[in-house]
């Protein structure tokens, strides 16, 4: 069994790093569009910060440093998306309800993912 966790979990380390960095990218690319979005007072400076920790816990999850940690905190970061912004927008309704349910359920299962992630790894 452990010969297929080990390459399984390597995998899964991937396919959770790679789409982070590059949303975090995004977040550089298209701030202006996405500030609208923030709950609190700051817009563009809080898409900004949220770039550089996607990015941040990218780095860490793929390096293997403080990877608990960083899939943890990524967790709960993509929680609060669920809650502040794609929960308000889904209650809604409309077009732009649906889409976002559709982002509220893909933050839910990348935090799902990014938690199981975080228990396979060690303390640090």
């Amino acid at each position: 069994m452990e010969q297929i966790i080990g390459p399984l979990t390597k995998l899964g380390r991937f396919l959770l790093a790679v789409p982070m960095a590059i949303f975090g990218i995004l977040h550089f690319m298209a701030a202006d569009n996405m500030a609208p979005m923030v709950p609190v007072p700051g817009g563009v400076i809080w898409v900004y910060i949220t770039g550089v920790a996607l990015i941040a816990a990218a780095v860490s999850i793929i390096m293997q440093k403080k990877a608990r940690l960083a899939s943890t905190l990524l967790a709960i970061l993509l929680l609060i998306f669920v809650f502040a912004i794609h929960l308000p927008g889904a209650m809604a309704g409309g077009d732009g309800g649906q889409m976002s349910m559709m982002s509220l359920l893909k933050d839910l299962a990348i935090a799902g993912g990014a938690l199981i992630y975080a228990g396979t790894q060690p303390i640090e």
